[in-house]
């Protein structure tokens, strides 16, 4: 029975990874801010504030593994970079030096993709590419995949992509609120592809690495083995509730040259650019999704409340 301390554990990936782990017979503490609901075995210990100097030596009693999500979830508005560089840097390296000190077996650290890459990319992502981050979120979480490796434990660090799942939020729970409803959508014509990755995935490819000796001290790529264009996604979203498409064909130049006299590039990138990432070093490891990544859109879809 491994003892795992996971952070983050009252968020999106966190209470799945949580009960998921819990279930398999893992012994889990879970470290939270919030009260949420756990199985009876798992022990719930209240998380610092992580903007806050902090001791994390007393939750790494008797832990073997270390699952560390806590952190700013991702790039927004208003949010100085001092801050992404305390919360995800600084706090990461006390929390992998604290398990160093206190004999933990192996760090899990969930980074993103964005540590590698901006919101597109040409070509394909894979581990081989330099990181190349371009906002503070992106260059927070590269500098504490630096301070994992720093800190002279075993680690494994994953570099997920947008993650689809029962309780997204964020541009995906957007996009689903528009699948969402009855009106034609102009993305029809949209044929730029990215990368996604299903919650039971992500779940999945975090209990092989608890239990593969060969993903200690290596960074992968995480996606799903399929990219999808926007019109696909829709589609997928609409079928899942059960209607039809109504895509429409509106040239995409169109949203670029809009969002662009908008000073929104950004939301143009994320909407009508390539995002595509390899996830074959985890595969050629012995990792198999579960979840094919249509199959994933559609039962987020069914799971979330719409009109």
């Amino acid at each position: 029975m491994t003892r795992v301390l996971v952070t983050g554990a009252s968020g999106f990936i966190g209470r799945p990874l949580a009960a998921a782990l819990a279930q398999s017979g893992h012994k889990v503490r879970a470290l939270t801010r919030e009260a949420v609901s756990f199985p009876s075995s798992v022990e719930i210990v209240r998380s610092p504030d992580f903007r806050e100097t902090f001791d994390a030596r007393a939750m790494m009693t008797d832990i073997d593994v270390v699952v560390h999500l806590a952190g700013i979830a991702h790039a927004g508005p208003g949010i100085a970079e001092a801050i992404y560089d305390r919360v995800n840097r600084t706090a990461t390296a006390g929390l992998a030096q604290a398990a160093t000190s206190s004999g933990v077996k192996h760090f899990v650290f969930i980074s993103s993709i964005r540590a590698q890459t901006g919101p597109a990319a040409e070509g394909i992502i894979t581990e081989a590419s330099a990181p190349q981050p371009t906002d503070a979120y992106g260059r927070s979480k590269l500098a504490a995949e630096d301070a994992v490796r720093s800190a002279g434990i075993p680690f494994t660090i994953f570099r997920p992509v947008l993650v689809c799942g029962d309780g997204v939020k964020g541009n995906l729970a957007s996009l689903m609120r528009l699948a969402a409803s009855p009106w034609p959508l102009p993305f029809g014509a949209f044929d730029n592809r990215r990368s996604w990755l299903a919650l039971g995935n992500l779940v999945a490819a975090i209990a092989f690495a608890m239990e593969t000796p060969s993903t200690r001290n290596e960074t992968y790529v995480l996606a799903d083995p399929a990219a999808l264009t926007l019109a696909e996604i829709v589609a997928a979203l609409r079928q899942a509730l059960d209607r039809p498409p109504r895509l429409l064909s509106v040239p995409p130049k169109l949203f670029e040259i809009a969002l662009s006299l908008l000073g929104r590039k950004d939301v143009w990138q994320r909407l009508g650019g390539n995002l595509i990432a390899d996830p074959r070093k985890l595969i050629a490891a012995g990792w198999r999704p579960k979840v094919e990544t249509r199959a994933g859109l559609m039962a987020m879809a069914r799971s979330s409340p719409h009109p």
